[in-house]
């Protein structure tokens, strides 16, 4: 996979960010936090280095959503941005739909499936996982 530069930002644009590198754990997820934290069936997310990762218009606002992680948004307009473990701070995950080009970053998987709404059907061939992938 060749190096990116993936740039976006909230709705209202008072909110910017820039990453840059490879993303990857790119993937769909159906965990009801992200359900009900963004109000769509599924959030498809892409992972950076969080050394790679920059705001770089305005301050976003920080929710800790579980004891676990904490997530971003925008104050104003309330965009989804970024969800990020406490126990690993040095990876990011980047909403795609908040990307100025999310088609840049395809999807890999869907996590989290025996959370998933029974009226999404997947026909998209990723495979999935049940909860999250296990990396080797």
């Amino acid at each position: 996979m060749v190096e990116k530069i993936i740039e976006g930002g909230c709705l209202c644009g008072d909110v910017r960010y820039r990453a840059s590198g490879i993303p990857y754990d790119i993937t769909h997820c159906h965990c009801e936090i992200c359900r009900k934290a963004r109000g769509a069936p599924f959030v498809s997310w892409a992972s950076f280095r969080t050394a790679r990762f920059s705001f770089t218009t305005g301050e976003p606002a920080h929710f800790a959503s579980s004891t676990k992680a904490t997530r971003t948004f925008c104050r104003q307009c309330g965009t989804p941005l970024t969800f990020q473990l406490h126990g690993k701070l040095e990876e990011i995950d980047v909403t795609s739909g908040s990307m100025d080009a999310p088609e840049r970053v395809a999807p890999q998987d869907h996590t989290w499936t025996r959370s998933q709404l029974p009226w999404i059907a997947l026909a998209d061939g990723l495979p999935r996982y049940e909860t999250i992938r296990v990396k080797n």
